[in-house]
């Protein structure tokens, strides 16, 4: 069993960034994927990225370029680095965790609580 804690989000201004972090729980972390998924009010939950286990990182193309998903198999905690944030991307954001994740939130066994990030103009 994996428990996921999200922080790091919060407000911030047109053009600005944050980092978010995952921590994770159990003693096998490094051998899952883990990714980011994002919910928008009225919208359905979203792929942001994910890492796999062996390190290789996935995107989605709109978001490739400001975004950058990084994990420390030491610390048990997976990141999320947003630059040049915009009002598109307020969401709250969902930390997951699967032996073999993918694009569908349906593939994700572990879900964490979420973080709120709010970018305002």
């Amino acid at each position: 069993h994996v428990v996921l804690v999200e922080s790091g989000g919060g407000l911030v201004q047109v053009g600005g960034f944050l980092r978010l972090s995952c921590a994770a729980s159990g003693r096998t972390f490094s051998r899952y994927d883990m990714g980011w998924f994002r919910q928008a009010p009225g919208k359905e939950r979203e792929f942001v990225a994910y890492i796999s286990w062996s390190g290789v990182q996935y995107y989605v193309e709109t978001m490739k370029g400001r975004f950058t998903i990084s994990r420390n198999d030491t610390e048990n905690t997976v990141y999320l680095q947003m630059n040049d944030l915009t009002p598109e991307d307020t969401a709250i954001y969902y930390c997951t965790a699967d032996r073999d994740g993918g694009y569908r939130p349906i593939l994700w066994d572990y879900w964490g609580q979420g973080t709120q990030v709010t970018v305002s103009l």
